[in-house]
């Protein structure tokens, strides 16, 4: 892109990618590197597409803005329309022949989270460039620079945590950030998983010690019991979940096996230290009934019943390590 604007040379842009990865800012400072202040405003035109998603936006400020040239400067305006993947496919047809039309004196740079809604005909006459997932070596030091300059008091795990749950999201790790800070002043690991409603490391690994080692009435109350105390929804924890489960490697204690009282001490202890890597075809068992509860909890099911299936599986899954043990 810098080449481009160098040379000026800069096509129509397709920016796509997750949200809060810097796809909106990459083009407003590009905006702001092509024209002066004084000449901002009547050069680029910025659009949310999702305020007015049909073909009267594009009929209407875009061929309006698009239609009129420049007296006093050469050179091309440019429009930039954010969320473009929420227009309708009238208004994107609209589009691609406002495009073909004015591209001697406009560019068209279009914003989107999900390239898939882009019609064809638009994809192919801009240039298309992906934003993925922000890495933690870049969130840091814009984290850390953001906590200096706003004087926020932020631990070293709280750092990780903000890290972890934002997913590579830059917005939503400021969000977090900020409403963790006002609501708890320190933000720590603890404060970023409360504020946020998600389940600590510590709430998921008492969840699968639950599963697999106490009765299916005990586990099923204390995990209600830990929903309720620390508004969890089961969404989060099945997430959680998964990843110990698809990772592997992580150590639950397994202890006294009630099907099996008279196991022989040795084997006793060897159950005391399993762990969560389960044999690959017990594992392969396990995900595809964490998928479908995860499917029925998305249809809008009752939690209570997706709760009870989930205790199921995993109690299931305990049966079959001890029988092949």
């Amino acid at each position: 892109v810098q080449r481009f604007i160098s040379e000026d040379r800069l096509p129509h842009l397709l920016l796509y990618g997750p949200p809060g990865t810097g796809k909106t800012s990459t083009i407003l400072a590009c905006a702001r590197q092509l024209y002066r202040e004084r000449e901002f405003g009547s050069m680029v035109l910025e659009l949310n597409a999702s305020d007015d998603r049909g073909i009267d936006i594009v009929r209407g400020p875009i061929l309006s803005f698009a239609s009129t040239r420049t007296i006093f400067k050469k050179g091309f305006k440019l429009v930039i329309l954010d969320e473009a993947d929420a227009m309708t496919q009238d208004a994107q047809n609209a589009l691609r022949r406002v495009i073909e039309k004015f591209t001697e004196n406009t560019r068209f740079c279009l914003i989107c989270n999900y390239l898939s809604k882009i019609i064809p005909a638009l994809q192919s006459r801009c240039t298309r460039f992906r934003f993925g997932p922000l890495t933690p070596e870049l969130m840091v030091p814009r984290l850390q620079h953001v906590i200096q300059e706003e004087g926020v008091d932020v631990s070293e795990d709280g750092m990780k945590a903000l890290v972890t749950l934002s997913s590579g999201d830059m917005r939503r790790a400021l969000n977090i950030l900020q409403s963790t800070s006002m609501a708890f002043g320190k933000v720590t690991e603890e404060n970023v998983y409360t504020c946020t409603g998600h389940p600590l490391k510590s709430d998921i690994a008492n969840i699968l010690d639950w599963m697999l080692n106490q009765d299916f009435s005990t586990a099923y109350r204390k995990i209600m019991e830990l929903k309720t105390l620390k508004g969890l929804a089961l969404q989060d924890i099945l997430t959680e979940i998964h990843l110990f489960v698809h990772r592997g490697g992580h150590r639950v204690r397994l202890r006294i096996i009630p099907e099996r009282p008279n196991l022989p001490l040795a084997l006793t202890e060897c159950f005391l230290l399993s762990t969560v890597d389960f044999p690959p075809s017990i594992r392969i068992q396990l995900l595809i009934k964490l998928a479908d509860i995860e499917y029925r909890l998305a249809a809008g099911t009752s939690e209570k019943i997706q709760l009870s299936a989930l205790i199921a599986a995993f109690q299931v899954t305990r049966d079959l390590v001890v029988a092949e043990a």
